[in-house]
């Protein structure tokens, strides 16, 4: 039978893409101007080009394309959410090449995607020999996807809440469901935008206060409220070795692991959210499990003798685990079941709704509430029984989506390691790279065996790029643009 093409709105798409690299340009004249404070002339020029350049082709993208009508849809919305995120890093990649920090595309690309995603895997070894501006628009990377490129969008461009700005939204904004703060798309972007500002500038001082001087502080607030994950110091917040800043980081990487949404309604004085809020106590209750099973394991096998100091360096590692944030105070040897713990971990990962990466605690409490009614189903087949979340019923369309995302995940994961293994690389690091990639965690490279980011392959490299970017946009967004019904009409 004879199909249409797809009458998506291409020229809308694109002209929408032109004003957000006239908005990612705008972003870099920030690191240009730490380098023109560290006086590091040759970083400051490759700012200026690659401002210049991304200036340029929004300025003609933006004005020159005029698309026939300016409505946008829900094709409109996955192909604008899934095309910007790649523009971004393609343009986002240019200082590191400029400056001569990165010699090939690709590893400039891995690391600008694994910036943007908020995944946090660097191929650089030694990032203490970066200039400022650099290690500047690492940590700016990861704050601007932290809360979403596209969020941000419809928080500065208030026009498009009329032209598939719910489409957008829910194209971007994590979790089985998405609600809004205001009645407009536009209004709930800025709420959210707004809590992220606070908090970024409430963890900046807090960092000051210690023993971090203001980059420093700086730096770290845009990765960790991101929950990125990139650091200033080889040894990353292990280097000040000071508690206070420990205590500041881990209270702050705990918040962007909760649903943004609960933090607005808190500041507006709405309490009630808060306390019928179940997948918090989840929250609460694993990152609590998590550090006494580490604990114990670091403990009992000698890693470390005292006792206050074995708790808070577990706890660290758990709640930088369970957010996807990566950061890291010391370097143990886990144990297996610790090593088990912190994968599982992974994969559950912290709320929807937050800035963290991987299947979200959400979908893993519906998943098993799911599997609990189907016992019941098999020895009661007339009873009807409905999943609650947060003490509302979920719908079943939203439980058979939670199932096809978990099945699809499994599978692409499945895929990816596959795939690597084909490398030469051991069926575990093939594993776990696929999963650290997906979830968006990007543990450093005293995980992996052997060697470090920038020594894998090329080709692994890109397959890693893929699974960033579909765990950050949480798989259907990116790979609905593969099927053949996404493209007619």
């Amino acid at each position: 039978m004879f199909q249409k093409k797809s009458n998506i709105n291409t020229l809308m798409v694109v002209r929408i893409i032109g004003w957000l690299l006239m908005i990612e340009a705008i972003f870099m004249i920030v690191p240009l101007g730490v380098s023109l404070y560290y006086r590091e002339f040759d970083c400051v020029k490759s700012f200026f080009f690659s401002i210049l350049i991304t200036l340029f082709l929004g300025m003609l993208t933006s004005h020159f394309i005029r698309p026939m009508r300016m409505e946008m849809y829900r094709k409109e919305g996955f192909l604008l959410t899934s095309l910007v995120w790649v523009v971004f890093s393609i343009f986002g990649m240019l200082p590191f090449l400029f400056s001569g920090t990165v010699s090939n595309v690709t590893d400039a690309f891995y690391e600008t995607m694994a910036g943007f995603t908020t995944t946090g895997s660097t191929i650089f070894v030694d990032v203490e020999s970066l200039p400022k501006g650099i290690l500047l628009w690492r940590s700016l990377m990861q704050w601007i996807g932290g809360m979403g490129i596209i969020l941000f969008t419809l928080a500065v461009i208030p026009m498009l809440n009329k032209s598939g700005g719910v489409q957008l939204f829910n194209a971007e904004v994590t979790g089985i469901t998405h609600d809004k703060l205001r009645p407009r798309v536009s209004g709930t972007a800025i709420g959210l935008w707004g809590v992220y500002v606070g908090m970024s500038i409430i963890m900046v001082v807090c960092l000051m206060i210690g023993p971090m001087d203001w980059f420093d502080s700086l730096c770290h607030t845009l990765s960790c409220v991101s929950t990125g994950g990139f650091s200033t110091k080889n040894d990353s917040i292990g280097f000040w070795d000071s508690r206070y800043i420990d205590s500041v980081v881990i209270v702050f990487m705990f918040l962007g692991g909760v649903n943004f949404s609960l933090i607005y309604n808190v500041l507006h004085g709405k309490f009630k959210p808060l306390r019928e809020n179940e997948v918090l106590k989840w929250y609460v209750l694993l990152c609590f499990i998590g550090s006494l099973v580490c604990f114990a394991d670091l403990y009992f096998r000698g890693e470390n003798k005292n006792i206050s100091d074995c708790f808070f360096d577990s706890l660290f590692h758990i709640v930088a685990t369970i957010t996807t944030t990566g950061f890291s105070v010391e370097s143990y040897s886990w144990g297996q079941f610790s090593l088990m713990m912190l994968i599982i971990l992974m994969i559950s990962c912290a709320c929807a709704g937050s800035t963290s990466g991987g299947l979200k605690i959400d979908r893993m409490v519906v998943m098993l509430k799911n599997v609990k009614n189907e016992f019941k189903k098999a020895l009661h087949p007339n009873q009807v029984i409905s999943v609650r979340l947060n003490g509302k019923v979920v719908p079943y369309a939203h439980v058979q989506r939670v199932v096809a995302f978990l099945v699809i995940f499994t599978l692409i994961l499945v895929i990816s390691t596959t795939i690597l293994s084909l490398f030469n690389i051991s069926v575990f690091d093939s594993f776990f790279l696929s999963l650290s990639a997906l979830c968006n965690v990007g543990y450093g490279p005293g995980m992996i065996e052997g060697g470090v980011f920038v020594d894998l392959p090329m080709a692994v490299k890109w397959i890693l790029m893929f699974d960033m970017l579909i765990g950050r946009l949480e798989l259907f967004t990116v790979l609905i643009l593969f099927t053949k019904g996404f493209w007619v009409k």
